[in-house]
Protein backbone atom coordinates (compact mmCIF):
# COMPACT_ATOMS: atom_id res chain seq x y z
CA UNK A 1 0.00 0.00 0.00
CA UNK A 2 0.78 3.55 -0.61
CA UNK A 3 1.50 5.77 2.41
CA UNK A 4 1.72 9.54 2.20
CA UNK A 5 2.73 11.81 4.80
CA UNK A 6 5.62 12.78 7.01
CA UNK A 7 5.03 11.01 10.24
CA UNK A 8 7.09 12.46 13.22
CA UNK A 9 8.50 9.81 14.93
CA UNK A 10 8.11 11.60 18.52
CA UNK A 11 4.16 10.77 17.51
CA UNK A 12 1.90 7.72 18.04
CA UNK A 13 -1.00 7.89 14.99
CA UNK A 14 -3.70 6.43 15.76
CA UNK A 15 -4.78 3.98 12.83
CA UNK A 16 -8.08 5.03 10.89
CA UNK A 17 -10.00 3.31 8.25
CA UNK A 18 -11.30 5.53 5.82
CA UNK A 19 -12.96 5.75 2.42
CA UNK A 20 -13.47 8.56 -0.19
CA UNK A 21 -15.18 8.57 -3.40
CA UNK A 22 -15.15 9.93 -6.88
CA UNK A 23 -18.05 11.75 -8.25
CA UNK A 24 -17.59 12.82 -11.68
CA UNK A 25 -20.50 15.37 -12.92
CA UNK A 26 -19.81 16.83 -16.48
CA UNK A 27 -16.08 16.78 -16.39
CA UNK A 28 -16.31 18.29 -12.22
CA UNK A 29 -15.21 16.11 -9.78
CA UNK A 30 -17.16 16.74 -6.04
CA UNK A 31 -14.85 17.69 -3.66
CA UNK A 32 -15.64 18.99 -0.02
CA UNK A 33 -14.57 22.54 1.28
CA UNK A 34 -14.23 22.38 5.12
CA UNK A 35 -14.52 25.55 6.51
CA UNK A 36 -11.46 26.21 9.21
CA UNK A 37 -11.39 30.16 8.73
CA UNK A 38 -7.71 30.70 7.44
CA UNK A 39 -7.09 26.76 7.48
CA UNK A 40 -10.20 26.03 5.07
CA UNK A 41 -9.24 22.99 3.17
CA UNK A 42 -10.47 20.61 0.26
CA UNK A 43 -11.38 16.76 0.49
CA UNK A 44 -12.91 14.16 -1.36
CA UNK A 45 -15.87 13.08 0.21
CA UNK A 46 -15.44 10.72 2.82
CA UNK A 47 -13.98 9.48 5.72
CA UNK A 48 -13.89 7.40 9.36
CA UNK A 49 -15.24 3.78 8.73
CA UNK A 50 -17.28 3.66 12.30
CA UNK A 51 -17.72 0.46 13.97
CA UNK A 52 -18.36 -2.54 12.03
CA UNK A 53 -19.25 -0.31 8.88
CA UNK A 54 -18.08 -2.00 5.03
CA UNK A 55 -16.22 0.53 3.03
CA UNK A 56 -19.30 1.01 1.40
CA UNK A 57 -21.42 1.74 3.93
CA UNK A 58 -19.22 4.28 5.51
CA UNK A 59 -18.70 5.94 1.94
CA UNK A 60 -22.98 6.28 1.45
CA UNK A 61 -22.73 7.65 4.97
CA UNK A 62 -20.15 10.23 4.51
CA UNK A 63 -21.43 11.18 1.37
CA UNK A 64 -24.66 12.26 2.47
CA UNK A 65 -23.43 13.62 6.18
CA UNK A 66 -21.29 16.29 4.10
CA UNK A 67 -22.76 16.79 0.82
CA UNK A 68 -26.16 15.92 1.24
CA UNK A 69 -25.74 13.52 -1.75
CA UNK A 70 -26.67 10.10 -2.17
CA UNK A 71 -24.09 7.68 -4.40
CA UNK A 72 -23.97 4.05 -5.84
CA UNK A 73 -20.00 2.96 -5.14
CA UNK A 74 -18.84 1.29 -8.47
CA UNK A 75 -15.48 0.27 -7.69
CA UNK A 76 -12.74 0.67 -5.71
CA UNK A 77 -9.89 1.38 -7.55
CA UNK A 78 -7.26 2.54 -5.36
CA UNK A 79 -5.57 2.39 -1.85
CA UNK A 80 -3.66 4.39 0.44
CA UNK A 81 -3.01 5.65 3.81
CA UNK A 82 -2.30 8.92 4.51
CA UNK A 83 -0.20 10.37 8.03
CA UNK A 84 -1.39 13.92 9.23
CA UNK A 85 -2.11 15.73 11.85
CA UNK A 86 -6.06 16.80 12.28
CA UNK A 87 -7.29 20.71 12.87
CA UNK A 88 -7.31 19.63 16.68
CA UNK A 89 -3.59 18.29 16.49
CA UNK A 90 -4.36 14.96 16.59
CA UNK A 91 -2.15 12.72 14.81
CA UNK A 92 -3.91 10.27 12.21
CA UNK A 93 -3.04 7.68 9.63
CA UNK A 94 -6.40 7.58 7.45
CA UNK A 95 -5.86 3.82 5.46
CA UNK A 96 -8.28 2.83 3.13
CA UNK A 97 -10.21 2.84 -0.71
CA UNK A 98 -10.97 5.06 -2.82
CA UNK A 99 -14.13 4.56 -5.13
CA UNK A 100 -15.47 5.70 -7.83
CA UNK A 101 -19.35 6.69 -7.52
CA UNK A 102 -22.21 7.79 -9.10
CA UNK A 103 -24.60 10.48 -7.76
CA UNK A 104 -28.40 9.30 -6.62
CA UNK A 105 -30.21 11.97 -5.56
CA UNK A 106 -28.79 14.83 -3.72
CA UNK A 107 -30.73 16.81 -1.00
CA UNK A 108 -28.91 19.54 0.85
CA UNK A 109 -31.17 19.02 3.80
CA UNK A 110 -29.51 15.90 4.75
CA UNK A 111 -26.00 17.64 4.94
CA UNK A 112 -25.30 17.13 8.59
CA UNK A 113 -21.55 18.81 8.83
CA UNK A 114 -22.33 22.59 8.81
CA UNK A 115 -18.80 23.33 7.82
CA UNK A 116 -18.43 21.15 4.79
CA UNK A 117 -19.76 22.32 1.42
CA UNK A 118 -20.06 20.56 -1.66
CA UNK A 119 -18.06 22.36 -4.50
CA UNK A 120 -16.93 21.13 -8.34
CA UNK A 121 -13.98 21.13 -9.39
CA UNK A 122 -12.13 20.63 -12.27
CA UNK A 123 -9.95 17.58 -11.67
CA UNK A 124 -6.66 18.93 -12.79
CA UNK A 125 -7.97 22.08 -10.20
CA UNK A 126 -8.57 19.67 -7.62
CA UNK A 127 -4.97 18.00 -8.05
CA UNK A 128 -3.41 21.47 -6.90
CA UNK A 129 -5.91 21.82 -4.41
CA UNK A 130 -6.33 18.76 -2.36
CA UNK A 131 -5.22 19.07 0.96
CA UNK A 132 -3.84 15.10 1.50
CA UNK A 133 -1.37 13.81 -1.04
CA UNK A 134 -3.24 10.52 -0.94
CA UNK A 135 -6.34 11.92 -2.25
CA UNK A 136 -4.47 14.14 -5.37
CA UNK A 137 -2.92 10.55 -6.03
CA UNK A 138 -6.28 8.85 -6.27
CA UNK A 139 -7.41 11.63 -8.75
CA UNK A 140 -4.54 10.97 -11.18
CA UNK A 141 -5.10 7.23 -10.69
CA UNK A 142 -8.26 7.36 -11.85
CA UNK A 143 -7.46 10.36 -14.42
CA UNK A 144 -4.94 7.84 -16.00
CA UNK A 145 -7.37 5.01 -16.82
Amino acid sequence: MLSFGTPDPALDYLRRPAVFGLVIEYGLLACVQVDRGEGTYLDLPGGAIDGDETEVEALVREFVEETGMTVQPIARIAEASQTFLKTDGSPVRNVGGFWTCRRVSIDPAAKVEDDHALVWLDPAQALARLRHDAHAWAVAAWLRR
